[in-house]
């Protein structure tokens, strides 16, 4: 596979990943109809920044530290710990009816801004960084034979992927939010904080039983 065949690939595959329903997935939503079409770009924004400081630690070993299960484990209980305050804070605020639509885009918006949360939701999911230690290590050691070059063009490949998909997710969603009441809203936010809450536990159960 030559050059144009890694970045293609790191596209398509990077694709279908983002495209599977996970964390990010349900944060963009989120933010989408809080903030506009921008949430998504900047959530992956936050999101390329910590796989490019995740790829850069590869180079330099990082995969045989994330590799060990031990290390799965605790990433599974500090993340599902930070997925279960997240969805809890969501469920709580539709059901008190605290939270409602700014079409305007005015106001202070409560919480950690996009970037931060395309960061810390990334980060908390386990899979995700076993799907580094895994599948993107081999792409990462195919892309390495062709230098810097091959490494940059898989990284931009991958990362083109997340924007495509998620800057489409968001602009879905916004576009749509004109037409959504606020008991509508904040249905779609308690669905979105359940689901949250859901992977919490499986990613703290994984965690857990690890240790015992």
């Amino acid at each position: 596979m030559g050059i144009p065949g890694i970045f293609l690939t790191a596209f398509i595959v990077g694709f279908s990943g983002a495209m599977m329903p996970g964390p990010l997935l349900t944060v963009t939503i989120n933010e989408s109809l809080r903030r506009g079409a921008k949430a998504g770009p900047l959530l992956v924004l936050g999101h390329a920044v910590l796989e490019l400081v995740l790829v850069t630690g590869m180079i330099l070993g990082l995969n045989l530290v994330i590799k060990k299960p031990a290390v799965t484990a605790v990433i599974g209980i500090a993340g599902g710990g930070f997925l279960f305050f997240m969805g809890f804070d969501m469920v709580k605020n539709a059901v008190r009816g605290t939270i409602s639509l700014n079409l305007e885009g005015t106001g202070e918006q409560k919480g950690f801004g996009p970037v931060m949360a395309g960061i810390l939701t990334s980060l908390s999911n386990p899979y995700w960084s076993l799907w580094w230690a895994t599948i993107g290590l081999g792409y990462l050691t195919m892309a390495r034979k062709f230098g810097l070059a091959g490494v940059a063009l898989f990284f931009v490949g991958h990362i083109l992927a997340d924007f495509a998909w998620y800057t489409l997710v968001s602009g879905a969603v916004a576009g749509g939010r004109r037409f959504i009441s606020n008991r509508v809203y904040r249905g779609i936010i308690a669905v979105c904080g359940l689901f949250l809450l859901g992977l919490a536990l499986d990613f703290l159960w994984g965690g857990i039983r690890y240790f015992i």
